[in-house]
């Protein structure tokens, strides 16, 4: 079966860990960078892939797909011209910075019948997937609430916020793990290193369903945390993505039943356990079902319209967070 011809834009920062898969799966034909040192890197590298400066000359007859893995700001622009040009396309998150520009993504892949995948890397974590089967299941009971914990020191960007930084991937997974759009979405955050691109920000989503999310996003933090937990009614889940054994922790903890006396609920409290997760890589697993759509077709472009919720989601969070009131 012969691989998938790719051309790859953007080797530098999260790039190059992504062209490192491409060239793993599928046959890498361009690499496309503005940096001309990095272009002589890779070039040595990959020494059967051509390498240039300019994105339209890697769009040519002899390329079936493009991954764009550029700055965020570019990847509408790159996206749509490889759409355009009759390219399947994965393109990292967000894919655009506003909801319409997303919108018309989705409808030139539709249209044209290809692929559009945003690159929302954590609904190929394995450890993630476990937590999807056990919402999906019903065995943690009704869903009440998710809420995410992504914090560091740094890294400070410049061109980006904490929200479409850092919230991207929370949001992506919230809405995955909830299946459904928010009907409220509140954003409160401060820019205190750099003006008018906030560095702390606090999310809350409320859905139609009656369940509610939190995202707390900061670039200021003593603790480097990754984590996401979901509690239902039966059980609560933990994510965490520091943790190098106990990806996921199940916790058999819930409220039980009114006491008898001061007004006040018993809770039940049963074991604690942690799954065994694989150690698949997650990038790898992404690019594979990316090249599975190439091969196979698009279907119903679900990867497309996920990534529409969440730019819808985040478009609505930027106004909450302009105008401090609920969107």
């Amino acid at each position: 079966m012969s691989l998938t011809r790719v051309a790859h834009a953007g080797v530098g920062g999260w790039g190059k860990n992504v062209v490192r898969v491409v060239g793993e799966l599928a046959e890498l034909t361009w690499i496309c960078d503005t940096d001309e040192e990095r272009l002589t890197d890779y070039a040595g590298r990959y020494p059967h892939a051509r390498t240039t400066r300019s994105f339209d000359e890697c769009l040519g007859d002899d390329v079936e797909a493009v991954v764009v893995a550029t700055p965020v700001p570019t990847h509408y622009e790159l996206a749509k011209k490889a759409l355009a040009a009759g390219k399947h396309v994965f393109v990292e998150k967000p894919p655009a910075m506003r909801a319409v520009e997303m919108e018309e993504l989705v409808s030139l892949a539709e249209e044209r019948n290809l692929v559009l995948m945003p690159g929302h890397l954590l609904l190929y974590h394995p450890g993630l997937r476990a937590v999807k089967e056990l919402v999906d299941s019903g065995s943690l009971g009704e869903v009440a609430c998710v809420y995410g914990n992504r914090q560091n020191l740094g890294v400070i960007r410049s061109n980006e916020n904490a929200l479409w930084s850092l919230g991207v991937h929370d949001l992506s997974v919230i809405l995955w793990l909830l299946g459904e759009e928010p009907s409220e979405a509140v954003a409160h955050g401060t820019d205190f290193l750099q003006d008018g691109i906030e560095d702390v920000v606090f999310c809350f989503l409320r859905f139609p369903s009656g369940r509610i999310a939190h995202m707390h996003l900061s670039w200021l933090d003593p603790h480097k945390m990754r984590k996401m937990t979901v509690v239902g009614r039966e059980k609560m889940v933990v994510f965490d993505d520091m943790e190098l054994e106990r990806k996921v922790t199940v916790y058999e903890k819930a409220p039980w039943e009114p006491a008898s006396s001061y007004g006040e609920w018993r809770t039940r409290t049963g074991d604690i356990f942690s799954p065994k997760i694989a150690n698949d890589e997650p990038l790898k697993l992404e690019l594979q079902h990316f090249l599975r759509l190439v091969a196979e077709g698009p279907g119903d472009h679900r990867e497309a319209h996920d990534g529409l919720a969440v730019v819808r989601a985040l478009d609505r969070l930027t106004t909450s967070l302009r105008t401090g009131a609920p969107a």
